[in-house]
């Protein structure tokens, strides 16, 4: 699944109004799709007591303020002693986290660690939660239509009864793949960082993105892509240890792009970044990457990945006002644009 229609962390018309989260006391889902505890084999409202809300400040004058604002807001679950996981673009670069808890407790955090391959984001409880954690299922295992809860900040109402209606490759234009992403429906109305909560009761996934697909022609439907918890099992305790999963960095151009009738399309490009240095430009179409040819977003990113680590140099041949040429591009690391966690 490609990502027209979605609302995205790290594109050019990102910003902070996609992300706030209303406080816990102005809003709730309908009626209607809220879950209901009978329907469910395991204790719901327990379940949905580890989902705690999040909120973050950033830094005016850091990397992603531009794209994601300096005030961030969503949820996030606890999954060990005072351990939160949540989505990483709420807490990226964030100097001051402070988690609410259900009963109306606000807990200062610590930023552990930010994934750029997955998204996930870690956060440190720096005060006893006194809540159980979640335990961590098997987003493998999960069917295609397996009812789900996408479970909010606030417990059931704020918390949606879902199904899993997709499980598929997802690209987003931030330089961004997921081999297979879960997409539930209906969407939950403040999805990021929200706790999708399997069959069982457990943790398979959380909260991204919400996406909008054509239904029968004119009808749109609204799902939510869920980061499958299956790719947190082998970088855990990396980010809790660095910060980052150990290993070789994947290469950066620092750009955002598109599909547009099966041509790479570059709509954007991050200030100060790879693509902006070697003077790529908006509309610049990307026909090859190394002398092979690409025609998806997946295609482009992972042929670019496959030319080695960060800092490698990227030859595009790219196409503009009627005339294909080379760019060769010296390739980042992204994190090395990030200000790095750092206790308050």
């Amino acid at each position: 699944m490609r990502d027209a229609g979605l609302r995205d962390p790290w594109g050019p018309q990102g910003g902070a109004r996609e992300f706030r989260m209303a406080s816990l006391s102005d809003w709730k889902v309908p009626d209607a799709v809220q879950p209901k505890p009978e329907s469910y084999e395991y204790d719901l409202d327990r379940a949905l007591s580890a989902v705690v809300g999040l909120r973050s400040i950033v830094p005016t004058d850091a990397f992603t303020a531009e794209t994601l604002g300096t005030e961030r807001a969503g949820n996030g679950v606890l999954i060990g002693d005072g351990l939160v996981l949540t989505i990483g673009y709420l807490i990226t670069e964030a100097e001051s986290v402070w988690l609410s808890l259900f009963d109306g407790r606000a807990v200062p955090g610590h930023v552990l660690g930010y994934d750029q391959e997955t998204g996930f984001g870690l956060v440190q409880a720096l005060a006893r939660l006194n809540i159980p954690p979640l335990p961590l299922g098997r987003s493998g295992e999960a069917d295609l239509g397996a009812r789900v809860v996408v479970g909010g900040a606030g417990g059931r109402q704020r918390s949606v009864a879902a199904r899993i209606v997709a499980k598929q490759e997802f690209a987003g234009y931030w330089e961004y793949v997921l081999d297979e992403a879960l997409f539930t429906a209906p969407a939950h109305p403040h999805w990021g960082g929200t706790a999708v909560l399997g069959p069982g009761g457990d943790l398979i996934g959380i909260g991204s993105l919400q996406l909008q697909q054509a239904v029968e022609g004119t009808v749109t439907q609204y799902l939510n892509m869920v980061v499958p918890i299956d790719l947190l099992t082998p970088i855990l305790d990396d980010l809790v240890k660095f910060g980052r999963r150990s290993g070789p960095v994947r290469p950066w151009l620092g750009l955002y792009a598109t599909e547009v009738e099966d041509k790479v399309v570059i709509i954007g490009l991050a200030t100060r970044g790879p693509a902006q240095r070697a003077n790529l430009q908006s509309g610049d179409i990307v026909l090859a990457v190394a002398g092979v040819e690409v025609r998806s977003l997946a295609g482009f990113f992972r042929r670019v990945w496959s030319l080695g680590e960060a800092g490698v140099e990227v030859p595009l041949l790219i196409y503009r006002d009627g005339r294909a040429f080379e760019v060769r591009v010296t390739s980042g690391d992204r994190a090395s644009f990030l200000r790095t966690p750092s206790m308050h």
